[in-house]
């Protein structure tokens, strides 16, 4: 494939996960692409760790100058593998553990599939089943739990092992970096989706090593995490309230669950979490940031 491909990888302050990560690709059987590195600003010395991958042409190394989250870290680095000329970019966090072909099956999907919208690989947790946080789907209520095709129409994806042709991107915009954290890539792949196929390759995977397999809850997660939570309503009430009627039903009823079930399984802080889902999806209703193009 004489292409050219980008690995854009966001870390912040995560070195351990990172330098693993880093040399899963670089022990990608198919090497003709660079890394390049987005480092969210890190204070743990994640730029002193990656000095000895420094010395390899294929890494290229850029720090935001400060915590722009995940939603912004994937759009500097897409807006910079445009600007550096990259045909294709293959997106992942810094705790994504690609295997030995994980790559080589994306390219051969994209030219057998003739350049897609965009191609997601099969994200497995540490004990090999899906990763809860990262399954596709193949509506927008849908998850797709079990793929017995060898590729299976997506609408919905993660960044987690995303491929995606340069010319899509300049077709539909960037991601939105005021997302920050949280519905960046289902909003971005939802873009993607409504004008292009797009598939989940079987045979192509990674391994998320998130903490836990368990989701996320608003109702279960400990006090220090609520405010995340924020971005969580706000987000996906921006990307549901695109899909007309059915997708504000959708987002309404999701929310009246969530409610029920703080109230039934929290254990601390019952008002103050029911209180952050309802103002965060009424913020999601006026929240409208604008799509940047390249």
């Amino acid at each position: 494939m004489s292409n050219k491909i980008a690995a854009v990888v966001v870390t912040y302050n995560r070195k351990e996960l990172l330098l693993e990560c880093l040399e899963k690709l670089f022990k990608q059987t198919f090497d003709a692409f660079d890394i390049l590195l987005i480092d969210n600003h890190s204070t743990d010395g994640t730029r002193e760790a990656v000095e000895k991958y420094l010395v390899d042409p294929r890494m290229i190394y850029k720090d935001t100058g400060s915590n722009l989250g995940g939603a912004g870290g994937f759009q500097f680095g897409i807006k910079e593998a445009a600007d550096r000329k990259y045909d294709y970019i293959w997106t992942m966090d810094d705790d994504c553990m690609p295997e030995p072909d994980a790559l080589q099956k994306l390219i051969d999907a994209n030219n057998e599939l003739h350049d897609p919208g965009y191609l997601s690989s099969v994200v497995l947790w540490t004990d090999g089943k899906l990763c809860q946080t990262n399954i596709h789907r193949s509506s927008l209520t849908k998850k797709i739990a079990v793929l017995t095709e060898k590729y299976t129409e997506a609408v919905l994806g993660s960044f987690v092992s995303l491929w995606v042709p340069m010319s899509v991107v300049k077709e539909v915009g960037l991601p939105i970096k005021e997302f920050f954290i949280w519905g960046d890539d289902w909003e971005f792949t939802r873009r993607i989706s409504r004008q292009y196929k797009c598939y989940v390759v079987s045979d192509s995977k990674v391994v998320h090593k998130t903490k836990s397999n368990t989701g996320v809850n608003i109702a279960t997660d400990s006090e220090d995490r609520i405010e995340r939570y924020r971005y969580a309503y706000r987000n996906e009430m921006y990307l549901f309230k695109r899909e007309g009627i059915k997708g504000i039903s959708y987002i309404f009823a999701r929310t009246l669950i969530h409610v029920f079930r703080v109230l039934l399984f929290a254990k601390s802080k019952k008002m103050y979490r029911i209180k952050l889902i309802i103002g965060s999806t009424i913020q999601g209703i006026r929240f409208n940031p604008k799509i940047e193009k390249i």
